[in-house]
């Protein structure tokens, strides 16, 4: 249920007038009239404000914005301040206040200051909220709520007492009974066999490594009682409120490990993710792409909201740089092109104290005489015209997988090397698929994966028998998967699945593994085929499966680093390694042999991405790019190209087709040259 005001795409960010003096505010909405800003997140922070004392709520100053800003033509999209509990009641109730891991009790003075297991947190929590929605109730401004800020980020895991009774809670309703507990957790190891539920803690750190079965289920734990916090304010204010769509942000897809967003995507009528660069990474426009693709697979392909993301320099950053000249339009609108039907940032003003002062605004503190006001005057009249895009499909050849529980589990204590990290695996495999210029969905790889030609699993430590057989089936009704190192290890409770490695995947793969080598720090290997390969070694013992390219060198010289093994009407591909030259090229065969379609002969700088019927291209280079075989009309100046599009250095250009593919079909990118089935080894 995505709100429907504003029309077209949704221009704006958060709102904190509560930070500024009346003269200020009275300038706000002609400012944002005059740069085309259609929603605002109000509210995120305002507890403090909207009540000063236990049961007293003073509203009128938060009335009187919401009226100034609704009659400018501006939405509100009202927020639940939860996530920044006022010093009264933190005075009142310090046992709310979070505990780490390593036992220490946080201060007040933060934000997500509160534990979502606590009784009086959450006692306090539906009286706000339940206030909150009887009085906005009706009130034509708010188009949607906006619930908490950013769950899990930076409070993933609590471990007070209130968190503790919960977690014991939970485990009786996981488990039922005791025995249950004690095999999946595997408690004979080290003596940790328990004889009552009263006897079990929370995984609290240690001298050494703790249960990591037991690790793993806190995770679960933790994020399932942030979702019921989520829950409890969600269901008062549909109660109250029927028909406006509830969300919260994400603290970014791709950077909040602590969320399985595929579980929180039930809960919501809108999803919507943060995002801010990485600042000193040369290539973050890529990390931008995969945070943006991730969003719209968790939306389950439907359209999703930009919540935040910033006009300049982020404030948390080691290292606060600014962004160059044309850098905030090409990353707002690659949002769009990968299905955000909003472009929001944090936030309209740059504050003048606080935390992050030094974080960038709409109007930053040089004012509208700057280049930065400029832009974003500039980027309000790019979205009015790019608003036939609202509600367009992005569609997607080509699948990688992404379990939050995997990420959870590879990352726990004692794995064969510290190099075994999720995110880098999935990073260089995302990237050599960009660079490829091939648009991706993500999915759990226990979801309906058949309408894809190409699945690629980057790092799937954790693999249930449900999952792996789901993998199964696909590439035996045709499709083709492409698995890397160290997956298909373990099952949901961590335990090895029996026999020889990877138990899950060895009949699918078509091989077993007898040993892993992992490498040393900075030693690399050479494969047949030239290739370099860092990190990773195994001896792949094939049973079915061909050699495509083998270990030249390291301990498993001789033997395959990539097989490909041919099972019913698809093909299974494994890579034992971690390429550092090479991946690209291995990806691309594989899309060849599946006769996945894509652009050749661009440059790496240049991003395309076709949504419904237009094409995006974004040029991130600093030379101008001529893109051949599009047609249509370019929305931003309105010159109708037939064939070849020249895209300058740094600028983005969206092209409405002159004939749209229908939307039910899977969309292929313009090609330079038809593309050639790669021969098969």
């Amino acid at each position: 249920m995505y709100p429907e005001r504003p029309a077209g795409i949704a221009y704006g960010g958060d709102y904190n007038p509560e930070q500024w003096p009346r003269e200020v505010l009275e300038e706000d909405v002609a400012l944002m009239r005059e740069a085309g800003v259609n929603l605002v997140s109000l509210g995120l922070f305002s507890w403090a404000l909207l009540e000063p004392a236990q049961g007293r709520f003073e509203f009128g100053w938060l009335d009187e914005i919401i009226d100034r800003l609704h009659a400018g033509g501006v939405a509100v999209d009202l927020a639940t301040p939860t996530a920044a509990p006022p010093a009264w009641f933190v005075a009142r109730h310090p046992d709310v206040l979070p505990v780490t891991r390593e036992g220490v009790r946080i201060g007040f003075g933060g934000r997500q200051s509160a534990c979502s297991s606590a009784p009086a947190f959450r006692e306090a929590t539906a009286r706000l909220v339940r206030a909150l929605g009887e009085h906005y109730r009706g009130h034509p401004a708010v188009v949607m709520w906006h619930v908490h800020n950013e769950y899990g980020a930076p409070l993933g895991e609590c471990y007070c007492e209130h968190s503790v009774a919960a977690w014991r809670a939970w485990l009786r309703r996981t488990y039922r009974e005791l025995s249950a507990l004690n095999d999946a957790w595997g408690t004979t190891f080290w003596g940790q066999t328990y004889t009552d539920w009263s006897e079990i803690d929370a995984p609290r750190a240690n001298h050494t490594a703790v249960n990591p079965a037991q690790r793993l289920d806190y995770a679960r734990f933790s994020d399932g009682q942030h979702r019921e916090h989520y829950a409890l304010q969600r269901d008062i204010l549909r109660e109250l409120t029927p028909g406006i769509p509830v969300t919260t942000n994400f603290a970014g897809t791709v950077n909040c490990k602590s969320t399985d967003l595929w579980q929180w995507a039930r809960e919501l009528d809108v999803i919507a993710n943060d995002h801010y660069l990485q600042a000193e990474r040369p290539d973050n426009h890529i990390d931008l792409a995969m945070s943006a693709d991730l969003a719209r697979s968790v939306a389950g392909g439907e359209p999703w909201m930009l919540m935040e993301h910033s006009a300049g320099a982020v404030n948390w950053q080691p290292r606060n740089l600014a962004k160059r000249p044309g850098e905030m339009r090409r990353n707002s609108l690659a949002h769009v092109a990968r299905g955000s039907d909003s472009v929001l940032f944090f936030q309209f003003r740059a504050s003048r104290f606080g935390a992050e002062k030094f974080h960038s605004g709409m109007v930053p503190h040089a004012g509208t005489d700057s280049e930065q006001w400029r832009e974003v005057v500039r980027l309000g009249a790019d979205l009015r015209r790019l608003a036939g895009v609202r509600g367009g499909r992005v569609r997607a050849e080509v699948a990688v997988v992404w379990d939050w529980e995997s990420y959870w589990a590879l990352e726990l204590d004692w794995r064969p090397s510290v190099d075994l990290t999720f995110r880098e695996r999935v990073d260089a495999f995302y990237e050599a698929l960009w660079r490829e210029h091939v648009t991706v969905d993500f999915v759990h790889p226990s979801s309906d994966i058949s309408g894809y030609r190409v699945v690629v699993a980057p790092s799937s430590y954790l693999l249930t028998e449900a999952s792996a057989k789901n993998l199964h089936r696909y590439v035996e009704a045709g499709g083709h998967l492409l698995v890397s190192y160290f997956s298909g290890i373990v099952d949901e409770h961590d335990t090895i699945h029996p026999g020889a490695h990877p138990g899950a995947l060895r009949e699918l793969l078509g091989l077993s593994i007898e040993e892993f080598h992992p490498l040393r720090e900075h030693e690399t290997v050479t494969l047949t085929g030239g290739e370099v390969a860092r990190v990773w070694s195994e001896r792949v013992r094939p049973a079915g499966a061909v050699t495509v390219r083998g270990f030249a060198g390291g301990p498993d010289a001789g033997h395959p680093a990539v097989t490909r093994h041919d099972l019913g009407a698809g093909t299974a591909w494994y890579l034992a390694t971690a390429l550092v030259t090479g991946l690209r090229e291995l990806l691309a065969q594989v899309l060849d042999h599946a006769g996945v379609s894509r652009p050749h002969g661009l440059p790496d700088s240049l991003e395309l991405v076709r949504r419904g019927g237009h094409v995006f291209l974004i040029n991130h280079g600093d030379r101008p790019v001529t893109v051949e075989g599009v047609s249509g009309v370019s929305v931003f100046d309105g010159v109708r190209h037939d064939g070849p599009v020249t895209v300058p250095a740094g600028a983005v250009t969206v092209i409405a087709e002159a004939a749209a593919e229908p939307v039910a079909e899977p969309a292929a990118g313009p090609v330079a040259e038809p593309v050639a089935e790669t021969p098969q080894p």
